[in-house]
């Protein structure tokens, strides 16, 4: 086996221990390869991103408001570089005591070609009275285990001495499950549903309407057959809400109330969102890809695209082959 697959069956080592670990940001850049190992990334790839889609989901609510931020590691550097603090929790990622990481060189702390990376970087830091960005680099521990995380970095200054400093974070993202349990339960009140934002009732304005805790379990059900099939041909959202056992006016109020979009945004959402999963780890033609996702024509499809993710499915395409190529 040559280096370079060794790296692959290593990437995919670490990618199963970041999911192990609930990091489902974590991905393996695509190569020009084709054969089992690419096939593997392909579908850990693929995987990740439906967890991911999925834990936003199971939120219950706007998918806007359910993340949360976790500082993973953090550290501040001097104008050489060197380690001036570091959190703990930053060193039981690199399996060393604190002790052992306050006043080494940064880079020593990155395998060869991050070191490479960073020391760019911190040279254009010297350039510039500010800096800030981020940059993706692998940390290295012991036994030549390697840590992937994308690292964030600002300068400041020292109020005591003038003297520029960097604080450096790597942040990991969290869907709180018991807390969102935890705030739905609050919001169901003797069978009726209240907005905690605001501490009123939910209300129709014209029509004093309340949601009852059985009214939302449908919503929630109407919430589930989008994004478990957005591809599928949905009938008006009258015959649907009849489907549901509700009425037209409750479920697009609710719907809206509940995961702040409308029905028919969240369909093209998740259509979307399943067209570039399969754009980035796929070769599918872009034509079968609109069709499996729910869209009968490429144009308008590839239009939609554009207007959600800013970037065309061909320019995608492109890019993340390109980035996998040696």
């Amino acid at each position: 086996m040559g280096e370079f697959e060794k790296q692959r069956v290593r990437n995919i080592h670490n990618m199963i221990l970041e999911m192990a670990s609930g990091n489902f940001h974590y991905q393996i850049e695509r190569s020009s390869k084709d054969d089992d190992l690419e096939s593997i990334i392909v579908g850990l790839n693929m995987l990740a991103e439906e967890i991911e889609a999925n834990m936003v989901h199971q939120g219950f609510a706007n998918a806007n408001t359910t993340i949360m931020d976790i500082i993973k590691m953090s550290f501040i550097l001097d104008e050489n570089g060197v380690v001036e603090m570091v959190n703990g929790q930053a060193g039981k990622m690199l399996s060393l005591p604190v002790d052992n990481i306050v006043g080494k060189l940064f880079e020593d702390f990155l395998t060869d070609d991050s070191k490479t990376l960073w020391k760019n970087k911190w040279i254009s830091k010297t350039r510039k009275p500010k800096l800030e960005g981020s940059v993706h680099l692998v940390f290295k521990r012991k036994n030549n285990f390697e840590v992937p995380k994308v690292v964030h970095f600002t300068t400041f200054k020292d109020r005591a001495n003038e003297s520029r400093k960097l604080l450096i974070t790597v942040v990991q993202h969290s869907y709180y499950q018991k807390k969102l349990k935890s705030e739905l339960k609050k919001k169901v009140i003797n069978g009726k549903y209240q907005r905690v934002l605001n501490d009123t009732s939910l209300l129709s304005k014209k029509n004093k309407m309340v949601l009852t805790y059985g009214d939302i379990q449908k919503i929630r059900a109407a919430h589930n057959i989008i994004f478990n099939n957005p591809q599928t041909d949905f009938p008006s959202q009258k015959d649907f809400a009849l489907q549901l056992g509700t009425n037209e006016f409750k479920l697009k109020y609710g719907f809206k109330e509940l995961y702040g979009t409308t029905i028919h945004k969240f369909i093209i959402q998740e259509r979307l969102r399943k067209a570039q999963v399969m754009i980035q780890y796929t070769d599918l033609p872009f034509k079968t890809i609109a069709n499996k996702v729910g869209f009968k024509s490429q144009s308008h499809f590839s239009r939609l695209f554009k207007q959600r993710f800013g970037y065309t499915p061909k320019e995608l395409r492109k890019n993340t082959i390109s980035r996998g190529k040696l």
